[in-house]
């Protein structure tokens, strides 16, 4: 049976906003799990890598990097579970978001959190440097991989009804670390310790590593095309990214559209995950699926480039075209 809660399409809907809440003022501090974690994941890739390095393991890292950061965290995570941009069964979902799982960050209630947190704060006229990436990049790999923020008035957090109560998402979130143990131990039957230390150990530390440093080229620099109004932070296009983010580092793009499947806009800008996600729909398995054609309109951007003045006036005409045709009916 599927199950669909219907959302803003540009509000941050896991979060409950009033009048007290603060984006600028809060501490960082240790994040014990995650530092001792990440810490491992890189110092075990150091040491363990270069002598348990095999041709095969290679290609087991390179398949198992694919499948669970697109699939996983591009798809499940961000475009399915966070902002909703396409339908699909509930099975499909808890696959998808064990996947992301098992892409090594997180849990999924704490992958939201950390998301809308970041996404809500970047749209106020001004947040904690943590939230903006603002401490340079030394700085910001020690707060994102090993640090977390507390702010002093945050905004509460509820991830919906159909995701705050699932039980396999509940349980997700309190054996996230452990995923890794059932992959690594199919793993060394089949292709032995170099299997495990390239297929979990070093795909987790290069996954979790890239995560971080292409989030902080997309806050920080690289080309754009809008502006959301009153925003602390403007998000760019990376263009040398987008094959290793499987699309998302089309942010700028995205910070317009946050409830578009479809991060590459215009042409030259390749989006795996939207193409995966158009192949899962010609298998019937996903449908509705959102782009700016199909989203209500969008308030508060700003088109800066020709070419998304040209998108913005074609969404204003479909825009007008829609009232007529209401109209008529």
């Amino acid at each position: 049976m599927n199950f669909e809660v219907k959302v803003d399409a540009y509000k941050v809907n896991s979060l409950i906003i009033n009048e007290h809440v603060d984006p600028l003022n809060g501490r960082v501090i240790w994040d014990s799990y995650r530092s001792i974690f990440n810490a491992s994941a890189l110092l075990c890739s150091i040491i363990f890598a270069p002598l348990y390095f095999t041709w095969s393991a290679f290609l087991v890292f390179i398949v198992l990097l694919i499948v669970t950061m697109c699939a996983g965290h591009s798809i499940g995570f961000h475009r399915r579970l966070i902002h909703r941009t396409f339908h699909c069964e509930k099975w499909l979902e808890r696959l998808l978001v064990w996947l992301g799982v098992l892409v090594g960050m997180h849990g999924p209630f704490w992958v939201i959190r950390s998301h809308d947190f970041r996404d809500w704060a970047q749209r106020q006229k001004n947040c904690h440097p943590y939230l903006r990436h603002g401490g340079g990049f030394i700085k910001d790999a020690w707060w994102s991989l090993h640090c977390k923020l507390v702010l002093d008035n945050p905004p509460e957090f509820n991830p919906g009804i159909d995701i705050g109560n699932d039980k396999f998402y509940i349980f997700l979130q309190k054996t996230w670390m452990m995923h890794q143990i059932p992959l690594a131990i199919i793993l060394f039957f089949v292709g032995g310790l170099p299997w495990v230390v390239w297929g979990v150990v070093v795909r987790v530390m290069l996954g979790v590593h890239m995560h971080w440093m292409v989030g902080y080229f997309c806050h920080t620099n690289g080309s754009q095309d809008w502006l959301v109004d009153d925003g602390a932070v403007q998000a760019h296009n990376v263009w040398w990214a987008a094959i290793p983010s499987m699309g998302e580092s089309w942010h700028n793009n995205h910070h317009a559209f946050p409830a578009s499947a479809r991060h590459g806009l215009y042409p030259g800008q390749l989006d795996i995950g939207y193409l995966c996600l158009l192949l899962l729909e010609k298998l019937g398995l996903v449908w509705n699926i959102q782009t700016p054609e199909t989203l209500p309109p969008r308030p508060g951007i700003t088109p800066i480039s020709e070419q998304a003045k040209r998108t913005y006036l074609q969404l204003q005409k479909n825009i007008s075209q829609d009232v007529y045709e209401s109209s008529c009916s």
